[in-house]
């Protein structure tokens, strides 16, 4: 006998929804903790680059100790250990209903799943965002960085509006890909219990045994978003609005020429 598969049994009804409010979970995740990591990594950065002893070695322990540990570990850490140890009515109103911090797919923001996952993925992120940024920093001109501190620009001042827009510049596309790391690493937010792409998944194979069918919807959804994700990035990569005005003042100035 061939094999036959159920489509339907996945995409309607209650799979059906659940796949949605997996893939919307997914999505919320991700962004929480890419803004948050990229404050992160920031810091880190900031932290590392300067000339203070003590900040530059917390960073630098920051850094050892998540860049070294698996992530599954760290989220499992701050849910079940981190998460306990926070005073008891901070637990409570967490743990309580929101509805006014609630996403689109009855996301919960407010809730132990959802902070642990955030937070987890963001600060293991911002580890190695932040040596991709220092990477990038490499690559800058010393003299940027004594030309604005000759200007008067303290040291904040100069990461953020002199050295960091170089630095991305130089180091785009491998920031770009942990972002792209960080939206796939979501799946192991399901340990915990968040209903993201991977837990919906398990949660059809085990309704109606549909596993092929979820499994591979699962995987078309993790794919898509990360084609559109990757599709932003190249849209909002440094140097692309001058590369595409070139050709026009070139064609402009080729215009003039003739006449």
């Amino acid at each position: 006998m061939g094999l036959t598969f159920d489509w339907a049994g996945v995409l309607s009804g209650a799979p059906g929804a659940w796949l949605v409010t997996g893939f919307l979970t997914t999505l919320w995740i991700t962004v929480a903790a890419s803004l948050l990591a990229s404050l992160l990594a920031v810091v880190l950065v900031g932290l590392r680059a300067g000339k203070s002893l003590l900040p530059r070695a917390m960073a630098i322990a920051v850094t050892e100790i998540f860049r070294n540990t698996p992530l599954l570990v760290q989220i499992l850490f701050w849910y079940f250990v981190a998460f306990t140890a926070l005073p008891a009515e901070w637990r409570i109103f967490i743990s309580d209903d929101h509805p006014w911090a609630t996403l689109p797919g009855d996301v919960a923001v407010i809730s132990p799943e959802f902070l642990a996952s955030a937070w987890g993925l963001a600060i293991f992120s911002a580890v190695y965002i932040a040596e991709e940024i220092r990477a990038g920093l490499a690559a800058v001109p010393g003299g940027q960085r004594e030309a604005a501190i000759s200007q008067g620009f303290g040291h904040w001042a100069t990461l953020a509006y002199v050295l960091l827009p170089q630095a991305l510049k130089n180091a785009f596309q491998p920031v770009v890909g942990q972002y792209l790391n960080l939206m796939k690493l979501s799946s192991l937010a399901t340990a915990i219990g968040l209903a993201e792409i991977t837990y919906q998944v398990r949660q059809i194979e085990s309704y109606n045994a549909h596993a092929f069918e979820a499994f591979a919807i699962g995987t078309a959804l993790y794919l898509g978003l990360g084609l559109v994700m990757e599709r932003l990035s190249r849209l909002l990569a440094p140097g692309r609005t001058a590369r595409r005005r070139q050709p026009e003042q070139q064609q402009q100035a080729g215009h003039a020429s003739r006449a």
